[in-house]
């Protein structure tokens, strides 16, 4: 051995390294893909049962926003919540969801998970995909207000019941009007925000159609907006009268979307026109785009 030639001792194994790919449409796959996008981003406060592929003894209800804005948490009474609005994600929002599920199906009472796990290396069988029934529907339950964090007769204390006041104080009034599609009252505003589940190039094809032939709107008072996108899918957003209640819209929203399903379905035997093209590169001019 040469001088000042050192001894190379035996390689020690390396961790190996996890690429962190970040992922569009993290929902794709589940029936309940419209439901959970607008849980997860317009919807103030709301909850729904998950059906579980393994039916566990404890149900894990969905929630919008938790106390604090935790990942998970176990009320005193043993109810499991995971929460959609989190500050804190990794490159695939179902993984961190499927992690907050499967914590939430261990803890016990008065467990809080703060912030879901992001960092872990990705593992099998750990995305909604794998822990839900893929073509279960999502049966939301919008409230007026947070007092479902609580078990009933129970009243908040300390920083749970600042939080739930501020939580409160946030909410603006919102109906459901179908499968993914939410009237809500912004102040001086109102919109249907619809999150759509189609392909972003059929569905804006199909809304050209509408808006071409003048029936892109729901009725008198309602306007076309523009549209963003959302996880991989595009939402449709219209302005509405703000002095018309939600049950109004129900039935022009119902129409809308019968009009929209029959526009899909044309675009196989007829593309579109020229008029129709200047119109869905006017619809495209009014998009943006949520991550």
């Amino acid at each position: 051995m040469g001088k000042g030639a050192r001894k190379k001792g035996p390689k020690k194994d390396r961790a190996p390294k996890v690429r962190d790919v970040f992922v569009g449409q993290p929902f794709e796959g589940l029936a309940a893909e419209p439901e959970l996008i607008a849980l997860r981003e317009f919807v103030p406060s709301a909850t729904a049962d998950l059906s579980l592929v393994d039916s566990p003894d404890r149900t894990v209800t969905l929630g919008t926003v938790l106390p604090m804005a935790a990942a998970a948490f176990v009320r005193s009474d043993g109810a499991a919540f995971v929460g959609m609005q989190v500050q804190t994600r990794s490159s695939d929002i179902s993984r961190d969801l499927g992690r907050s599920v499967r914590w939430a199906l261990q803890a016990e009472p008065g467990d809080v998970l703060s912030v879901p796990d992001t960092t872990g290396p990705p593992a099998e069988g750990e995305r909604l995909q794998d822990l839900l029934v893929t073509g279960a529907e999502l049966d939301a339950t919008l409230h007026k207000d947070f007092s479902w964090w609580l078990p009933e007769d129970t009243e908040a204390g300390g920083e749970v019941a600042m939080s739930l006041e501020r939580a409160n104080a946030a909410i603006m009034p919102t109906e459901r009007l179908g499968p993914g599609a939410y009237w809500v009252e912004a102040g001086e505003k109102a919109h249907l925000r619809w999150v759509r589940p189609e392909q972003e190039n059929l569905l804006l094809q199909a809304l050209a159609r509408l808006s071409a032939a003048g029936e892109i709107g729901l009725g008198e008072g309602s306007r076309y907006a523009g549209s963003f996108r959302a996880h991989g899918l595009l939402v449709p957003v219209w302005d509405l009268d703000p002095d018309a209640h939600a049950r109004e819209w129900a039935d022009p929203a119902m129409q809308l979307g019968e009009r929209l399903d029959a526009a899909l379905k044309s675009l196989d035997e007829e593309p579109l026109n020229a008029t129709e093209r200047r119109a869905r590169d006017g619809l495209i001019g009014r998009q943006l785009t949520l991550r």
